[in-house]
């Protein structure tokens, strides 16, 4: 449809009918018949009508082609005016064929692989009859305590942004209309989610105007800056407003200032949640606030139907603020070509032979051995094939390794961690004991467990959460593994064996009783569906670990927040003053993380020569080359992830005491040496001023490059603009 198509269809629209496509209502609202009750439960919770129901604009959480189909053509037969119905839902990581979770695929450092696994779930998704996804999710998060760290690609703000864009040209492609193997990108959760206090889900967020421009709404500001075609709104406040009810933050900043024209929408029930957060009286009042705001379309709670209507007679709402935020939910339609093609990608047949295929498969397999993360290894690994292994612990035959918003995934499709070390070596090879539960042990587990490792030549620890123990809904305030799981440990090391610890989990964890016990550790994360052939070929040595951490792991939670870009402040703790008492320290612990932000293992050593700069001084017309000569020194091939990092010496405000601003990845074979070279511009020395202004500073600047944000090589250079 042309712009004048859709400006005359949205005239021919009643009031209601436009309110109506304002609305999303999940699945339940859809099946069956009111005769049994499917229907009539919800709309009377609701206080909506089989009518508003028929006028809906979009429909969340169902999926399967055939199903799609038959609403969407029951939907345009009841619908006036024949207008189709967007289906959406959270495809976060995967449809069918499940990829590691976005914070594990964060850690891969690789852009293409993400791309691609957001491509995959896209095309699944697609066939499935699905047209928006609920993803990327892009916020910084600093506080492992939160649950939802797990659906973030970690704690850097340029990380994080690029990883928006790789995601959202997977899902998106080129042209949405015309590709129907695509979905729509829906970037998640404006803004500023990830800082709640106490790393508390749904918690109040608090945060200078400078603070949240220079860390947090750059990813968000990337993902759209690459077409991302909707956004959604956090539960969160800002600036002590509720974002769903946000003016500044919505139509001051999203829609005037980034000239963002998509779909707006609120996460589930945040509209009526104004009521719960104090700033409205009454679901009227909500409806208000919300539409004031800017948020189009309102997830599973019915204040615009309800209210919208007397506020626009009554004069307290403009019109016009409806025909454009349903013009902009027709835009969408068209740019999907619903219009053309309500059923767009649905197609039960090719939906058999192209969800969870081999080829997909394969990708996911490859994104999770390049997502596991070596943090610990004094020789122990790789395994030889002749070693008999006790595999121990609750995740040593558990297929809950999927992780939080995995949806379509099915536990009956994971290969566990016992049959893909089966597969790999003889099965003779291998005994097993379940250990402990999750959070529980019996003296039975425990008699068990040593009775299997006295058989063995090393111990195989397969430990972590459970699903329920991160995600939405998920914070803890205690990060270390279980005190059950812990018990284990302590049981097995006085057998005084090898022991690998490899770890399922959807956050950074307090490591202690664990990386201090064992002789290797390698973080899994969730890693999706192959993740367990995955780990089996990292510990077998088929595959040379070489993820890097995109979240610091703490030394204990009383640091957190920890992070690698903290400022230094006036009395910062110096190695050559250990006995200063009045520096900014702890006294009990270190103020470093256990495990820093970029850090990594691998079976070989990579070692950095100096660094050399194309000139001392850097004009902004005149970019500085940074070179260094990085060489692989030990015996196997490895990939290693160089990282370029800079600190502003002294700033009109704090600045960091690191900042990434580059990476490559690099295989060198073993003796292999190759220079590595980076351009660094003044651009990338900008940053946000005491007045918001954006730009760099004459003066002196250090630049690192390392293997992670605290192994590195440094130079100093002067910017002179």
């Amino acid at each position: 449809m042309e712009h004048k198509q859709l400006t005359e269809l949205l005239e021919q629209m009643t009031l209601e009918e436009k309110i109506a496509q304002m609305l999303q209502l999940v699945v339940t609202f859809f099946e069956g018949s009111e005769e049994d009750g499917q229907i009539t439960g919800p709309m009377k919770s609701l206080g909506i009508t089989a009518e508003t129901v028929n006028q809906v604009g979009s429909v969340l959480g169902l999926s399967g082609a055939a199903k799609v189909i038959q609403v969407q053509q029951t939907h345009l037969k009841n619908d006036r005016l024949g207008i189709p119905m967007i289906f959406m839902a959270d495809i976060i990581h995967g449809y069918k064929t499940i990829f590691p979770i976005p914070l594990a695929i964060g850690c891969s450092w690789d852009l293409d692989l993400a791309e691609q696994s957001a491509a995959v779930a896209a095309k699944e998704a697609a066939v499935s009859g699905l047209h928006v996804t609920f993803a990327p999710m892009v916020d910084l998060v600093r506080d492992p305590r939160w649950g939802r760290v797990m659906e973030s690609t970690g704690e850097d703000t340029y990380l994080n942004s690029i990883f928006a864009r790789a995601f959202v040209r997977g899902f998106q492609g080129e042209d949405l209309k015309n590709d129907v193997n695509r979905v729509a990108a829906c970037v998640k959760h404006f803004a500023a989610y990830g800082a709640g206090e106490g790393g508390r889900e749904y918690n109040t967020v608090d945060l200078s105007e400078r603070r949240l421009r220079e860390y947090y709404l750059p990813a968000y500001k990337a993902a759209l800056d690459e077409g991302c075609e909707l956004v959604m709104t956090s539960f969160n406040t800002v600036h002590g407003s509720p974002a769903t009810g946000n003016r500044a933050l919505m139509r001051d900043l999203l829609r005037t200032e980034w000239e963002f024209d998509g779909v707006i929408i609120s996460d589930w029930g945040a509209v009526i949640e104004l009521i719960a957060h104090g700033v409205a009286e009454d679901e009227g009042e909500a409806a208000y606030l919300a539409v004031q705001a800017g948020i189009d379309v309102e997830m599973m709670t019915s204040c615009y139907v309800k209210h919208l209507p007397e506020l626009i007679r009554s004069g307290k709402v403009d019109e016009c603020l409806i025909n454009e935020a349903v013009l902009r939910i027709l835009n969408l339609k068209n740019k999907l070509g619903l219009f053309e093609n309500p059923l767009r990608g649905a197609d039960p047949e090719a939906e058999r032979e192209v969800v969870y295929c081999d080829e997909h498969r394969a990708i996911s397999r490859e994104l999770a051995s390049k997502s596991c993360v070596l943090l610990k290894n004094t020789g122990v690994l790789p395994l030889q094939a002749e070693l008999k292994i006790a595999l121990i612990g609750p995740f040593a035959q558990s297929t809950d390794i999927l992780g939080p918003w995995s949806w379509i995934g099915a536990g009956c499709n994971v290969t566990p961690l016992n049959q893909a070390i089966q597969e790999k070596i003889s099965a003779s090879n291998v005994v097993l004991a379940e250990g402990s539960g999750i959070d529980t042990i019996t003296d039975v587990q425990i008699q068990e467990a040593i009775k299997v490792a006295y058989q063995s030549d090393v111990i195989v620890l397969a430990l972590g959460e459970s699903t329920h123990m991160s995600g939405e809904g998920g914070s803890r305030a205690d990060i270390t593994l279980p005190a059950a799981q812990l018990k284990l440990i302590t049981h097995l090391k006085t057998l005084d064996k090898p022991m690998v610890a490899i770890l399922f989990n959807g956050r950074p964890l307090d490591l202690h009783g664990v990386h201090d016990q064992v002789d290797a550790v390698l973080e899994a994360w969730f890693p999706g569906g192959e993740g367990a052939s995955a780990i089996t070929d990292i510990l077998y040595g088929e595959v040379n670990p070489s993820g890097r951490l995109s979240m610091s792991f703490p030394h204990a939670v009383g640091q957190i927040p920890v992070y690698y870009n903290h400022y230094n402040t006036g009395r910062p703790k110096k190695e050559s003053e250990p006995d200063n008492r009045y520096a900014s320290q702890y006294l009990d612990i270190p103020n470093e993380p256990l495990f820093p932000f970029g850090y990594g293992l691998s079976y070989t050593e990579f070692e950095y020569g100096e660094i050399e700069l194309s000139a001392k001084v850097m004009k902004p017309e005149q970019p500085l080359q940074v070179t260094v000569t990085v060489t692989n020194t030990g015996k196997m091939t490895g990939e290693e992830v160089v990282q370029l990092y800079i600190r502003d010496i002294t700033g009109e405000v704090v600045r960091p005491m690191k900042e990434l601003k580059a990476f490559i990845k690099i295989m060198l074979q073993p003796g292999e040496c190759r220079e590595v070279s980076f351009i660094l511009t003044e651009e990338q020395l900008r940053y946000h001023h005491s007045d918001l202004s954006f730009s760099s500073d004459d003066g002196e600047f250090v630049v690192f490059v390392g293997a992670n944000s605290r192994d590195v090589v440094e130079r100093r250079f002067r910017l002179i603009k």
